[in-house]
């Protein structure tokens, strides 16, 4: 009853029940820590000069079908944020990333695209001051076009722990923007 592979058992399964115990307490803790440090209402963002681009694309894989134009559209924007609450003993890195919501087709439904993201990897890197940055992505619309409807901008991120699951917020103030109506119609 008492053999080798029953004690190997014994202390394996001693060994699980004490990491797990500690894997919860360390994601209690730092939930804990990022509430009284209040970063789900992080106020000092700001987006401003949003300027947005529209041209007409006929490539696969700018979301034509079948050599028919698309619209796509680029921005670009100033921002100035400090993330660096976001930061405690147990955040592996941040993601960052810009997002615009607009009205969709039916009345009620919202569409968000992604046009700029960033990963920060330490607190050090947690303030930015970007100038005319322009966005990374060239976005196309399920539907023809985005035909100047009108937006909201806001800075998301996303603090990736080396224990526990992920943790989504996004920073409380917001920039507007027009979608133009296609240059090259």
């Amino acid at each position: 009853m008492f053999n080798l592979v029953t004690r190997i058992q014994t202390a394996a399964n001693q060994a699980l029940t004490s990491a797990s115990i500690l894997s919860g307490l360390v994601i209690l803790l730092t939930l804990l820590q990022l509430y009284r440090d209040n970063v789900w209402s992080i106020d000092t963002t700001t987006i401003s000069n949003i300027e947005s681009k529209s041209s007409l694309k006929y490539s696969f894989q700018y979301g034509s079908v079948n050599r028919k134009p698309k619209e796509n559209v680029k921005i670009s924007f100033d921002l100035n944020t400090d993330l660096s609450d976001l930061w405690n003993w147990n955040t592996k890195q941040v993601f960052a990333y810009l997002t615009v919501e607009y009205p969709g087709k039916s009345n009620g439904s919202s569409n968000k695209v992604t046009f700029w993201d960033k990963i920060i990897r330490n607190k050090k890197d947690a303030k930015l001051s970007l100038k005319g940055q322009r966005g990374k992505y060239s976005v196309w619309d399920v539907e023809k076009g985005f035909r100047g409807r009108n937006a909201t901008v806001k800075l998301e991120w996303n603090i990736q722990p080396y224990i526990g699951p992920l943790i989504y917020g996004e920073t409380s103030n917001v920039g507007f923007l027009e979608f133009p109506t296609s240059e090259n119609k």
